[in-house]
């Protein structure tokens, strides 16, 4: 089992990564504090439920936990303030009590959700993460948690930081393939932010980690969180460094509010985002090289950087006026000035970035 641990003061915590974890999920709830006279609710989706679910019930009730669950229809359209308010009805209706705590089963939907039930119930209990996708380990780690509005994706949220986060590999060998190369674009942006020589040994694994090569997708995961946790240990509420996080976000936020939360993955839209940001380092200046090693290493993952032509400019252009990224008229982006380094941009033309767009409806190179 490979460890991490995200170091926040009296809100550190652990990340385990490991093959059996589930197994010992009653020790690790002991572990992260939760008492076994209050009931523990687990958050699931329906693709997810079927096949952990019962084992993970069963383990805990052996360890001597009262268990509930509540299942949700798997996918982004879940993400919104009336499932929300079903979550919240189940906790209330099993008797959960300031000892408790949320288990998030599942992908990054599942997580953010879970994670703002456990933030605003009885104003905050415990909270666990269960991640089995590869693109949650991103976002089970840093506590951000949310759920959307028709209007912009993660309006609604906090920052709640989980007790502890539950990697379980064995998890993995169910995902299709396209949320395995979506998940991957989170894996490999930690690179293209922070650490220049795991970009590229993501793009020279690329067969590996598709393939989900245990050694391979372990190291990969251990690295990405660990990038996480460094950044989130010293910018929690994104003040300045944690924005970096951030990269290919402003973009393909946007993309995903208007095609309809589900055309694209997360990790897609986002792959095309940083196409889209490394295609507007170039336009600031910065060496055209930075754009052909991004869509080179995105591509090596089986993820596209281009846009389906029927997507409007207009509409993804007022996409973007919603995120929270937009601040009195300017907008912010993270620009790469190098593979493994970016600069924080916070006063971007509009007309730019409409161009960026425009391009990136192109097939093929935009130059």
């Amino acid at each position: 089992m490979r460890s991490i641990r995200v170091e926040l003061g009296e809100r550190s915590y652990p990340i385990h990564i490991g093959s059996g974890l589930l197994a010992e999920i009653g020790e690790r709830c002991a572990e992260a504090g939760f008492p076994v006279r209050s009931p523990l609710l687990i958050v699931s989706d329906s693709e997810v439920a079927p096949r952990y679910l019962p084992a993970l019930e069963a383990a805990l009730r052996d360890y001597g936990y009262t268990v509930v669950h509540h299942i949700i229809a798997a996918g982004e359209a879940s993400k919104s303030l009336a499932v929300y308010e079903e979550v919240m009805t189940t906790a209330i209706q099993a008797g959960l009590d300031r000892r408790s705590a949320v288990l998030a089963l599942g992908g990054g939907v599942v997580g953010d959700l879970a994670g703002f039930v456990a933030a605003t119930y009885m104003r905050g209990i415990g909270f666990l993460q269960i991640p089995t996708t590869i693109l949650a380990h991103d976002s089970s780690v840093g506590g951000k948690v949310a759920v959307n509005h028709p209007l912009a994706k993660n309006m609604i949220g906090a920052f709640y930081q989980p007790s502890m986060v539950l990697y379980d590999l064995d998890t993995l060998a169910s995902l299709p393939a396209r949320q395995v190369s979506s998940g991957l674009a989170e894996v490999v942006k930690h690179g293209l932010i922070l650490d220049k020589d795991f970009a590229y040994w993501c793009r020279e694994h690329a067969a590996e980690l598709l393939a989900l090569q245990p050694e391979a997708l372990g190291y990969a995961l251990e690295r990405g969180c660990a990038i996480k946790a460094q950044v989130v240990s010293t910018d929690e509420r994104e003040q300045g460094l944690r924005a970096i996080l951030n990269l290919g976000h402003t973009i393909g936020h946007a993309i995903e509010a208007v095609g309809g939360y589900g055309v694209f993955l997360h990790g897609e839209a986002i792959a095309i985002g940083m196409a889209g940001s490394a295609l507007l380092a170039v336009k600031l200046g910065r060496d055209k090289s930075i754009y052909d090693e991004t869509v080179s290493m995105l591509t090596s993952l089986g993820l596209p950087v281009t846009l389906p032509a029927e997507y409007s400019e207009d509409e993804l252009m007022e996409a973007m006026m919603h995120d929270k990224k937009f601040k009195e008229g300017r907008m912010t982006f993270i620009v790469p000035d190098d593979i493994g380094t970016v600069s924080i941009v916070d006063d971007v033309q509009a007309s730019l970035v409409r161009e960026v767009i425009a391009q990136l409806k192109k097939e093929g190179s935009p130059w």
